[in-house]
């Protein structure tokens, strides 16, 4: 089958929001295989330990590159205990410099609970404005409207879980179904 044949994986959603002292962390449950939804409960974020030093993380993508990609962070964060912004400058170099890597198609969003970021394999390490990035399908539809919620009286967690709602009923690639987790700044 060509690649244009092949219909591909499609769809994820991942927020993370900082508001309050703390970073959440959501993304949706679903995985789609062209116009049909293979799975509807898969775990998208999840939590690092390395070191000690915990770290959340949400990937759109692949499942194989961003699990690929996690076990490269993880070591990367090892060698450079409680360092999240080096250590995903790290990997955003050997990404965009390692044939092997180069072909990996995902985008990650982690925290430490201070540092908020966003890394593709274009090399960027990016610190999004505002408190708050997205990735994914429905990355766009998430981030205005957490973006419209940042200034309201809800916690961090309840503007995560309100646009990651939002996303859903839009992006036909998003599901409610969310895992989240959150970590203390």
């Amino acid at each position: 089958m060509s690649d244009q044949e092949f219909p591909g994986w499609h769809g994820t959603t991942i927020i993370g929001v900082r508001k309050g002292g703390q970073v959440v962390v959501a993304g949706d449950g679903q995985v789609s295989l062209g116009q049909t939804v293979i799975k509807g409960t898969a775990r998208k974020v999840r939590r690092l330990s390395p070191g000690g030093h915990e770290v959340v993380c949400g990937f759109a993508g692949s499942t194989a590159d961003a699990f690929t990609l996690l076990e490269r962070l993880e070591a990367k964060l090892e060698a450079t205990p409680g360092q999240l912004a080096r250590a995903s400058v790290e990997l955003a170099k050997d990404w965009r410099t390692d044939k092997y890597l180069q072909k990996l198609e995902a985008m990650l969003i982690v925290t430490d609970g201070r540092d908020l970021l966003v890394i593709t394999g274009a090399g960027d390490v990016l610190e999004p404005e505002h408190d708050v990035a997205a990735i994914g399908s429905g990355g766009n539809f998430a981030l205005a409207a957490a973006r419209a919620m940042m200034d309201s009286d809800k916690d961090a967690e309840t503007v995560a879980r309100d646009a990651m709602a939002i996303a859903a009923d839009i992006c036909v690639y998003t599901n409610g179904r969310l895992t989240v987790e959150s970590i203390d700044g």
